[in-house]
């Protein structure tokens, strides 16, 4: 299992779509306030759909309180301004990976004090940056794909075949 961390996130669409992958890979998901949206708002449920009911979220008062309750863990910080490729490193089971907001990402301060721990994902010099819910299921597959999948075997194997032909 892995953690995905959104430093106040400011989108209720990206978050919601965060809340999707985080419930298809079984990973937990903390968002850190403020968040930039109420959970009621009907474009974080829309995005979120029906596996709201069944993602591990947690909305937690600062990043400080994630760091003190998970001395031990991993942590990598994802950053267009980090010269190391998300490939390039080894997502050992529940670390976590943390993502900054929208607009400006992750704080200077939190990058300088883990310059050794951020990770980008390489793409074109014209490019500001990706989306936020893309950059954090790309991460987050490479994560999973590095433990063989391991957590979601239960969801079973792929059958090679249709299994309806009302499709």
């Amino acid at each position: 299992m892995i953690n995905i961390v959104l430093v106040e996130p400011e989108i209720p669409q990206n978050s919601g779509n965060i809340v999707r992958t985080c419930a298809a890979i079984g990973a937990k998901l903390y968002m850190v306030k403020p968040l930039g949206f109420i959970m009621d708002d009907k474009h974080f449920k829309r995005a979120g759909m029906d596996y709201l009911d069944f993602a591990s979220v947690s909305v937690v008062d600062s990043f400080q309180e994630i760091l003190d309750a998970n001395k031990n863990a991993t942590f990598y910080y994802a950053s267009t301004k980090s010269q190391k490729n998300y490939c390039d490193v080894t997502y050992p089971d529940g670390c976590f990976i943390v993502f900054g907001k929208e607009s400006y990402g992750l704080s200077e301060n939190i990058l300088k004090n883990n310059y050794d721990k951020c990770v980008r994902i390489p793409m074109s010099s014209k490019a500001r940056s990706l989306n936020l819910s893309n950059s954090v299921a790309i991460i987050a597959y490479e994560a999973m794909r590095q433990q063989n999948f391991e957590s979601l075997q239960e969801y079973g194997q792929l059958t090679g075949r249709i299994e309806n032909d009302n499709y």
